[in-house]
């Protein structure tokens, strides 16, 4: 009863999200009777990524709950079956695919990077499944990377080339001209968010003193990193890079340690407070992300949503946009969960309304441009929203 009594109250938080009409106008009143859409969902729940996909899972949970409240999709209920690949380990991760397509999966979901997700993706699109990520943010989430059969394939995240352009927008407006780059090799959207952000900023003028390179989960040479760094005068610090992954406290505390008080601008990989060091605490830290997690949201309805998933990063939000955009699809297709069906529409995809803002694919992209990012500032451990911002511009890198 206790379980039951908070899975309710969850509910009717969600339901007083302002979007809900727009999204899921045309449902039915009456409570879905047919067989269900299942949606498998592959996540990580013990590894690097598990600060990413639990929230997003959460959220989605939530989103689904009230999509079927309301009569589901095309009168059919919508459920989600879960499988846990214990730190993305490929062998594991690969029989979770296989085990929920076993369970009747009719749209596969998988965690938030394309390296550790590629397992999950190949087995769902050779099955002719779609392939969703809620956050994955680059372009290799689709054909790029996957071929022919990659056109099955998508994120409800935003792509590289959006978000490191948008982080040199918003450090153009900030009034820094000089930006020195620390660049994660770890994974590819860590190097593409950087890449992004040093095309953008020599479109704007901007010049870039010093390049740097360094590895996390596991490696320790960023030390060296935050030794030349420091040796170079910069308006801001640009980095792509995790607080799960490791390398971002010994970043930010080395240069703060050195009395380095350069700003420090990261993508939405260095969400959250839980890799904060406390001594000496994080300040003049920046990043850019999907929707604050702190309370501090300008929407009420992400706040009330962000409380209720206890949620880490803003990429909670991604779930149900995910969910949003996935039944979209859905009942656009006339109710086919066809895996070629729902990837043709998703292609078409211009400004279509969801919790996280308007999502925007096309043939090229499969991973979201255009959406609003909110902008958030760490100063003494507090994070604040300081203002939003959406990119001008998808640079080619």
């Amino acid at each position: 009863m206790r379980g039951r009594t908070k899975a309710s109250a969850l509910v009717a938080v969600f339901g007083a999200l302002t979007v809900a009409a727009a999204v899921f106008a045309g449902a039915g009143a009456a409570g879905p009777k047919a067989s269900p859409i299942v949606i498998g969902w592959a996540f990580d729940s013990k590894g690097a990524m598990a600060p990413f996909d639990g929230p997003a899972l959460a959220a989605a949970k939530l989103r689904v709950a009230q999509l079927n409240k309301r009569g589901g999709v095309s009168g059919r209920p919508v459920v989600i079956k879960t499988c846990d690949t214990q730190g993305n380990k490929p062998a594991v991760a690969k029989a979770c695919a296989t085990k929920l397509l076993g369970q009747g999966a009719n749209v596969m979901f998988t965690t938030c990077d394309v390296d550790f997700a590629a397992p999950v993706v190949q087995t769902a699109i050779n099955a002719g499944v779609l392939a969703v990520a809620p956050c994955i943010g680059t372009d290799q989430m689709g054909p790029k990377r996957f071929g022919p059969k990659g056109r099955l394939a998508f994120s409800f995240g935003n792509v590289a080339q959006d978000e490191g352009s948008a982080m040199a927008d918003f450090a153009w407006a900030k009034g820094w001209r000089t930006a020195a780059l620390a660049t994660d090799t770890v994974i590819v959207y860590f190097k593409d968010v950087v890449k992004a952000f040093a095309v953008r900023w020599k479109q704007h003028g901007g010049k870039i003193v010093d390049q740097e390179t360094y590895q996390s989960l596991g490696s320790n040479n960023v030390q060296n990193v935050v030794s030349r760094v420091n040796g170079v005068k910069a308006d801001v610090i640009v980095t792509a890079t995790a607080g799960a992954f490791g390398a971002l406290p010994t970043l930010v505390s080395g240069l703060r340690t050195l009395g380095n008080d350069t700003p420090i601008l990261n993508s939405w990989a260095g969400d959250g407070t839980y890799w904060l060091p406390k001594d000496p605490k994080v300040t003049n830290y920046w990043f850019v992300t999907y929707a604050s997690s702190f309370g501090n949201d300008p929407s009420k309805a992400v706040n009330a949503l962000a409380k209720a998933v206890k949620a880490g990063t803003g990429g909670f939000i991604t779930g149900p946009a995910a969910i949003d955009g996935v039944t979209t699809a859905i009942r656009r297709s006339g109710g086919s969960t066809n895996g070629a069906r729902l990837a043709a529409q998703m292609e078409k995809f211009h400004k279509v309304p969801t919790l996280s803002g308007l999502v925007s694919f096309s043939p090229n992209l499969h991973s979201v441009f255009g959406r609003s990012y909110r902008v958030m500032e760490i100063q003494n451990n507090v994070p604040r929203v300081v203002t939003t911002i959406v990119a001008k511009v998808v640079p080619k890198i």
